[in-house]
């Protein structure tokens, strides 16, 4: 049977979004509670509301949730191209191909991390939630390079620790069109989702603080070659602060770049790249980092950008 919550709008979230207010009630992601408002799940004095909708101070607010669906697991499933650059009691490092996600998620029916590692007879920590265990952080479908998986249940705890207090040193190589000014610089701007596509993030007045720190490494004609350190971790954050700039990631269609030099440089998806991962490593307490080289498809790309395409 359907759960159903019956509970007035507290004063402080009066004003808030449906979707973003049910999130920090009922501990939803933003995306399940925007799907249960378009489902007519959501109801303020007994009307339905819908996700971009305000909530009222002291209104009556019923949402009906619906079933418990059980949790994507990962399927056991080799990857092609993935390799394993460290391997020990705690971690293991992996450096991660295009076209595979990090863990299993409603609709993704491709390759994940967490499965390639399965399939190769890893076990990873049990924390977290059951169709991802040991993920304490992503990288994008599109993007390759190195990631971390905790293996141990200290190690998810001290990484996930880590993490949010910002000690991980995430280095990447971007590959961006034109060339941005400065040419060192800081881009501090907030991200949250997209106001007109749900599937996309863009720099918004009441997002989450992000942070990023670029440098110039390499200028070409058409291109400049970034090195980025991220102080925060938000979804698509590279891409969004650089397409905010109006210098989107080459390849990066979904958010803005020019689909004509995509295709003449041969990329299907964006030019990014984890190239170093250091951290403390959370049984010795040792500084343990790790570099990767970019995938061949993006030194093919860059190649055609140095000899001069415009």
């Amino acid at each position: 049977m359907p759960d159903l919550r019956s509970l007035p709008v507290p004063d402080g979230l009066a004003g808030e979004r449906v979707d973003a207010a049910l999130a920090r009630l009922l501990g939803f992601s933003r995306t399940q509670a925007a799907e249960l408002a378009v489902a007519g799940g959501v109801l303020m004095d007994g009307r339905p509301v819908g996700k971009s909708d305000r909530l009222v101070g002291g209104a009556w607010l019923e949402v009906t949730l619906p079933d418990p669906v059980a949790p994507v697991l990962a399927e056991p499933v080799a990857v092609p191209g993935m390799a394993v650059v460290h391997d020990d009691d705690d971690v293991v490092v992996v450096d991660k191909p295009v076209g595979v996600a990090a863990h299993p998620s409603p609709g993704w029916t491709g390759p994940t991390v967490v499965g390639a590692l399965t399939a190769a007879g890893y076990r990873v920590s049990t924390s977290g939630a059951a169709e991802r265990q040991g993920i304490v952080h992503r990288l994008d479908v599109g993007t390759s390079g190195l990631m971390v998986v905790a293996k141990s249940e200290r190690a998810y705890t001290a990484l996930k620790r880590a993490f949010k207090e910002r000690t991980v040193d995430k280095v990447y190589h971007a590959l961006v069109q034109g060339h941005p000014e400065p040419s060192t610089g800081t881009i501090d701007a907030p991200i949250g989702r997209h106001p007109s596509s749900d599937w996309k993030f863009a720099v918004v007045a009441d997002g989450k603080p992000s942070v990023t720190h670029y440098e110039l490494l390499e200028a070409m004609p058409a291109a400049s070659l970034e090195e980025v350190h991220l102080e925060t971790g938000r979804t698509h954050q590279i891409r969004v602060h650089f397409s905010a700039l109006r210098h989107p990631l080459v390849g990066d269609l979904t958010y803005g770049a020019d689909p004509v030099l995509a295709e003449r440089v041969g990329l299907s998806r964006q030019w990014l790249h984890a190239v170093r991962l250091g951290f403390e490593h959370p049984g010795t307490g040792q500084w343990l980092e790790l570099t990767s080289e970019p995938s061949p498809d993006l030194e093919h790309a860059l190649q055609v950008l140095r000899e001069g395409w415009r």
